[in-house]
Protein backbone atom coordinates (compact mmCIF):
# COMPACT_ATOMS: atom_id res chain seq x y z
CA UNK A 1 0.00 0.00 0.00
CA UNK A 2 1.50 3.50 -0.70
CA UNK A 3 0.38 6.35 0.62
CA UNK A 4 1.14 10.32 -0.62
CA UNK A 5 2.17 13.08 2.05
CA UNK A 6 2.38 16.52 1.85
CA UNK A 7 5.03 17.66 3.65
CA UNK A 8 3.84 20.09 5.87
CA UNK A 9 5.47 23.86 5.82
CA UNK A 10 4.16 25.57 8.67
CA UNK A 11 4.43 22.80 11.84
CA UNK A 12 1.98 22.34 14.52
CA UNK A 13 -1.10 23.92 14.21
CA UNK A 14 -1.24 22.86 10.22
CA UNK A 15 -3.58 20.09 9.20
CA UNK A 16 -2.74 18.12 6.04
CA UNK A 17 -4.41 14.83 3.87
CA UNK A 18 -3.24 11.74 3.28
CA UNK A 19 -3.50 9.96 0.19
CA UNK A 20 -4.00 6.66 -1.51
CA UNK A 21 -2.51 6.14 -4.90
CA UNK A 22 -5.62 7.19 -6.32
CA UNK A 23 -5.51 10.53 -4.88
CA UNK A 24 -8.64 9.62 -2.40
CA UNK A 25 -8.10 11.27 1.13
CA UNK A 26 -7.51 8.83 3.81
CA UNK A 27 -5.99 10.57 6.51
CA UNK A 28 -5.88 13.77 7.80
CA UNK A 29 -2.73 14.80 10.11
CA UNK A 30 -4.67 17.16 12.89
CA UNK A 31 -1.76 19.44 14.06
CA UNK A 32 -3.35 20.96 17.36
CA UNK A 33 -1.66 24.51 18.07
CA UNK A 34 -1.86 26.62 21.39
CA UNK A 35 -1.03 23.45 24.04
CA UNK A 36 2.27 23.41 26.11
CA UNK A 37 3.07 20.04 24.11
CA UNK A 38 3.48 18.91 20.34
CA UNK A 39 0.20 17.29 19.41
CA UNK A 40 -1.26 15.88 16.61
CA UNK A 41 -4.19 13.29 15.78
CA UNK A 42 -4.56 10.83 12.64
CA UNK A 43 -8.04 10.59 11.37
CA UNK A 44 -9.92 8.53 9.18
CA UNK A 45 -11.54 10.71 6.12
CA UNK A 46 -14.61 10.32 8.07
CA UNK A 47 -12.97 12.72 10.81
CA UNK A 48 -12.88 10.10 13.35
CA UNK A 49 -9.30 9.99 16.04
CA UNK A 50 -7.79 6.82 14.85
CA UNK A 51 -4.52 7.82 16.83
CA UNK A 52 -3.26 10.58 19.03
CA UNK A 53 0.16 11.54 19.02
CA UNK A 54 1.81 14.23 21.22
CA UNK A 55 5.09 14.97 22.84
CA UNK A 56 6.06 13.53 26.12
CA UNK A 57 6.51 16.43 29.14
CA UNK A 58 9.14 14.69 31.34
CA UNK A 59 11.36 13.20 29.41
CA UNK A 60 15.60 14.16 29.62
CA UNK A 61 15.25 13.78 25.62
CA UNK A 62 12.82 14.86 23.12
CA UNK A 63 9.99 11.74 23.09
CA UNK A 64 6.56 11.64 21.16
CA UNK A 65 3.88 9.05 22.43
CA UNK A 66 1.33 7.61 19.90
CA UNK A 67 -1.88 6.54 21.77
CA UNK A 68 -4.75 4.79 20.71
CA UNK A 69 -8.10 4.91 22.36
CA UNK A 70 -6.48 6.27 25.28
CA UNK A 71 -4.23 3.88 25.63
CA UNK A 72 -0.64 4.06 25.12
CA UNK A 73 0.91 2.51 22.02
CA UNK A 74 3.93 3.01 21.25
CA UNK A 75 6.77 5.44 22.27
CA UNK A 76 9.77 7.14 20.03
CA UNK A 77 12.87 8.77 20.91
CA UNK A 78 16.12 9.27 18.79
CA UNK A 79 18.63 6.46 19.57
CA UNK A 80 21.68 7.66 20.87
CA UNK A 81 24.75 6.33 19.57
CA UNK A 82 23.99 6.73 15.85
CA UNK A 83 26.90 8.38 14.36
CA UNK A 84 26.70 8.03 10.38
CA UNK A 85 22.56 7.64 9.99
CA UNK A 86 19.73 9.50 11.76
CA UNK A 87 18.36 6.39 14.10
CA UNK A 88 14.73 6.32 16.05
CA UNK A 89 13.58 3.40 17.92
CA UNK A 90 9.70 3.03 18.26
CA UNK A 91 9.30 0.85 21.46
CA UNK A 92 5.42 -0.59 21.78
CA UNK A 93 3.80 -1.14 24.57
CA UNK A 94 3.41 -5.17 24.19
CA UNK A 95 7.66 -4.98 24.30
CA UNK A 96 8.67 -4.97 20.54
CA UNK A 97 11.12 -2.78 19.41
CA UNK A 98 10.94 -0.97 15.88
CA UNK A 99 13.57 0.58 14.15
CA UNK A 100 13.88 3.94 12.08
CA UNK A 101 17.18 4.79 10.34
CA UNK A 102 18.05 6.70 7.35
CA UNK A 103 18.00 10.49 5.94
CA UNK A 104 14.75 11.74 7.88
CA UNK A 105 15.05 15.17 7.11
CA UNK A 106 15.65 14.25 3.29
CA UNK A 107 12.30 11.35 3.69
CA UNK A 108 14.51 8.53 2.99
CA UNK A 109 14.20 6.11 5.29
CA UNK A 110 13.25 2.33 6.69
CA UNK A 111 11.31 1.33 9.42
CA UNK A 112 12.01 -2.26 10.11
CA UNK A 113 11.24 -4.66 13.12
CA UNK A 114 13.73 -7.58 13.77
CA UNK A 115 15.61 -7.09 10.33
CA UNK A 116 12.25 -7.29 8.17
CA UNK A 117 10.89 -4.06 6.41
CA UNK A 118 7.68 -2.65 7.58
CA UNK A 119 7.63 0.92 5.34
CA UNK A 120 9.32 3.00 3.52
CA UNK A 121 9.09 6.50 3.45
CA UNK A 122 10.75 7.89 0.18
CA UNK A 123 9.98 10.68 -1.98
CA UNK A 124 12.64 9.66 -4.72
CA UNK A 125 9.99 8.55 -6.86
CA UNK A 126 7.33 11.31 -7.19
CA UNK A 127 7.27 14.35 -9.36
CA UNK A 128 4.89 15.78 -7.19
CA UNK A 129 6.81 18.49 -5.57
CA UNK A 130 6.87 18.58 -1.54
CA UNK A 131 5.56 15.25 -1.45
CA UNK A 132 6.80 11.66 -0.02
CA UNK A 133 5.44 8.51 -0.19
CA UNK A 134 5.18 5.92 2.52
CA UNK A 135 5.13 2.46 1.16
CA UNK A 136 3.67 -0.28 3.54
CA UNK A 137 5.29 -3.10 2.71
CA UNK A 138 3.50 -6.16 4.98
CA UNK A 139 0.07 -6.76 4.36
CA UNK A 140 -0.53 -7.51 8.46
CA UNK A 141 1.08 -4.10 9.06
CA UNK A 142 -1.21 -1.17 10.62
CA UNK A 143 -0.94 1.15 8.11
CA UNK A 144 -2.33 4.08 10.53
CA UNK A 145 0.59 3.14 12.97
CA UNK A 146 2.97 3.50 10.50
CA UNK A 147 1.99 6.85 9.26
CA UNK A 148 2.07 7.92 12.69
CA UNK A 149 5.71 6.99 13.44
CA UNK A 150 6.48 8.58 10.31
CA UNK A 151 4.86 11.98 11.15
CA UNK A 152 6.92 11.22 14.53
CA UNK A 153 10.09 10.87 13.41
CA UNK A 154 10.14 13.30 10.93
CA UNK A 155 9.10 16.02 13.46
CA UNK A 156 11.19 14.94 15.94
CA UNK A 157 14.10 15.41 13.29
CA UNK A 158 13.17 18.72 12.12
CA UNK A 159 12.96 19.83 16.22
CA UNK A 160 16.57 18.97 16.43
CA UNK A 161 18.01 20.58 13.28
CA UNK A 162 15.74 23.37 14.56
CA UNK A 163 17.73 23.06 17.92
CA UNK A 164 21.19 22.85 16.41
Amino acid sequence: MRFLVRDRILGIGDDWWIEDEQGRKVYLVDGKAMRLRDTFELKDAQGRVLIDIHQKMLALRDTMVIERDGEPLARIRRKRLSLLRNHYRVSLVDGTEVDVSGKILDREFAVEYDGELLAVISRRLLSVRDTYSVDVVRDDADPALLIAVAVCVIHLAEKEDEED
